[in-house]
């Protein structure tokens, strides 16, 4: 079966161009160590080629960097996206905890600070758990090929008033009733993997927010006015359009998401039961005789996975070994090829969430086979294959990222 002729180009071991903190100690070839659901392993830095005293100073710089932003996340929605056109929340919000991390090295915990067993919002880190579900969609054989345009796979479905595609007549008269997507002459040719880079471009309204409506241009009339270039030609970070995937993905699968996440992925990686993944309090649709709930992509407007740092660490050691989990392969090595394949209009960026180092561009001490899974807060999930390394860190500035993944190193 065709599926994608696209292939990711390794690139080779570069040379690092600063003075590491890592030592390379005995356990160098060990084999990879899994936990299991109810204990993980922990080691000492030493016995994992690790300095301790460097890694505490990584420590301490990250929890003195905590993000200066409100715990209470819906005063902070207030501050920020709140005040875009049409940002009222429509997802929940909670507080907060404490700046909070993980390292882990060939598997095994090697520190953790702060609340790591909290479940806490994790904003767009959310998009990596959406890609997932598209990934095992495409591996079962309900996507046959990610270069397929989406609109065929998508039934027409009980959208809230108002939304939809601009110029599609609706029958209803301020009641729910049929919309039918991917309809205009642009919005037709979105293929699966331009809403995965977030190149699209699609034009609507999905559960009340435009799609214009989401980190609005300086020049909206300008904007909403312009002729709209092909899709896959201009990358454009927008939620709205996320959220259109969760939609699509969810009319492929015929389930709720958060089933298809935790049967294939969670549950076998031995996550904890306190993960949760919501959507909005409008994002309900019909699908075979039930109201199902369509997860959201993020928590732009509240919502997204609520999820703790240790299964975000777990997470992150399923991405790092490439679908793999303790012998089983969840998802193909392939799928991790194209995630981390630079997206042209965006080189930095692969499958929603993979941010990808290409020229230590993003992460200038780390090698470039490094990723990261990144949201607001900063909540981030740094996965190194070559150190065989993966950090979590919650609740840190955004411009302490680079330094504090470099101090690690």
């Amino acid at each position: 079966m065709h599926r994608h002729l696209a292939r990711r180009t390794l690139a080779p071991a570069a040379a690092i161009a600063v003075t590491l903190a890592l030592v390379l100690g005995p356990h160098e070839a060990e084999a990879q160590y899994f936990p299991d659901r109810l204990h993980w392993e922990t080691r000492t830095p030493g016995e994992v080629g690790m300095d301790a005293a460097l890694l505490q100073r990584a420590i301490d710089f990250a929890v003195a960097s905590e993000t200066s932003a409100p715990r209470d996340l819906e005063a902070y929605h207030g501050l920020t996206y709140g005040r875009e056109p049409h940002g009222e929340p429509i997802g929940p919000f909670m507080i907060r905890g404490a700046m909070t991390g993980v390292v882990i090295r060939h598997g095994y915990i090697v520190a953790e600070w702060g609340e790591p067993e909290r479940a806490d919002l994790t904003y767009s880190v959310t998009k990596s758990f959406l890609s997932t579900t598209i990934g095992l969609a495409w591996h079962h054989g309900l996507i046959e090929d990610l270069d397929d345009r989406v609109g065929p796979y998508v039934a027409p479905v009980d959208l809230p008033a108002g939304d939809g595609e601009p110029g599609i007549d609706r029958v209803g008269i301020g009641r729910p009733d049929l919309a039918v997507l991917f309809q205009t002459g642009h919005n037709r040719l979105i293929t699966w993997d331009h809403l995965l880079r977030q190149v699209s471009d699609w034009e609507g309204t999905l559960w009340g927010k435009p799609d214009w409506a989401d980190r609005p241009a300086r020049n909206l009339d300008a904007y909403r006015a312009r002729i709209r270039p092909v899709p896959g030609t201009l990358y454009e970070y927008n939620d709205v359009r996320v959220n259109l995937l969760a939609l699509a993905a969810t009319s492929v699968w015929r389930r709720p998401l958060p089933e298809v996440l935790r049967e294939y992925v969670m549950e076998p990686i031995g996550a904890s039961p306190t993960w949760r993944w919501h959507g909005y309090e409008n994002s309900w649709i019909t699908l075979d005789g039930q109201r199902v709930q369509v997860a959201s992509g993020g928590a732009h407007w509240g919502g997204g996975m609520l999820i703790s740092a240790r299964d975000l660490a777990r997470f992150g050691l399923f991405t790092l070994n490439r679908g793999a989990w303790d012998g089983t392969q969840i998802l193909p090595e392939e799928w991790f090829d194209l995630a981390t394949t630079p997206t042209p209009a965006q080189p930095g960026y692969g499958f929603m969430n993979f941010y990808l180092n290409g020229g230590r561009a993003r992460f200038p001490a780390a090698p470039e086979t490094a990723f990261a899974h990144l949201g607001t807060g900063t909540n981030m999930v740094y996965v190194d294959p070559e150190n065989d390394l993966v950090v979590v860190a919650r609740w840190i500035a955004g411009n302490a990222e680079d330094d504090f993944i470099a101090m690690v190193l």
